[in-house]
């Protein structure tokens, strides 16, 4: 139960990051007004994050009935940091740069990059169900190491990267929940008793 609940504040505080870098992108990089952000954008994503990971946390709930497994793990849902790079400075910038030099106004082009990136995320979509269908397969001849390589390089290069060098700028505020997530996962030091659901790394790294 204890790495339940730091898992969920885990989750919870990288999903946060995600929003604000969301916010951030659209209205820094790609100049757009925040009504549309408010409106569609924000609200989309929240009700997403609640229902992807009620469904799965359903789903391991009943894979553990099923089996009479007590370590069954749900798979954590929320923003993709790549695909999120991805869509803002190859689909929606180009979008949004194409739109404006065929003469359209700033507010066509938000409503073209919008667009551009909705199209975009149901192709991707439709290329992981796809690929569903011969995860099997891939999973038997492709070597576990050059899968899971890929998935660490990208969480150094494009997520823990950009965050640890913050961290070094802001030493005297960052230092302190960085000190407390590598003591709580890598010491194994459990904190004080009153500390809130005894929830560890997960938040005492977000505070």
């Amino acid at each position: 139960m204890r790495g339940d609940v730091d898992g969920f504040f885990g989750l919870a505080l990288d999903n946060l990051i995600q929003i604000l870098l969301i916010s951030s992108l659209w209205t820094q990089v790609l100049g757009f007004s925040s009504a549309r952000l408010y409106e569609r954008i924000l609200p989309g994503v929240a009700i997403s994050l609640v229902v992807g990971n009620l469904f799965y946390a359903w789903q391991a709930r009943e894979l553990a009935r099923k089996t009479g497994r007590t370590d069954v793990c749900a798979l954590p849902y929320g923003i993709n940091t790549v695909s999120l790079i991805g869509f803002v400075f190859l689909v929606m910038l180009p979008a949004k740069l194409g739109a404006i030099h065929r003469g359209a106004s700033l507010a066509e082009a938000e409503s073209i990059a919008f667009a551009a990136g909705v199209v975009a995320a149901i192709g991707s979509g439709l290329i992981e169900a796809g690929g569903a269908f011969v995860i099997g397969w891939l999973r038997r001849w492709t070597p576990r190491a050059a899968m899971l390589a890929t998935l660490g390089g990208i969480a150094i290069t494009f997520i823990a990267a950009g965050f640890l060098w913050k961290t070094f700028a802001s030493p005297l505020v960052a230092f302190l929940p960085l000190g407390a997530v590598l003591l709580t996962y890598f010491g194994r030091v459990r904190p004080p008793a009153v500390w809130p659901a005894r929830a560890q790394g997960g938040l005492a790294g977000g505070v």
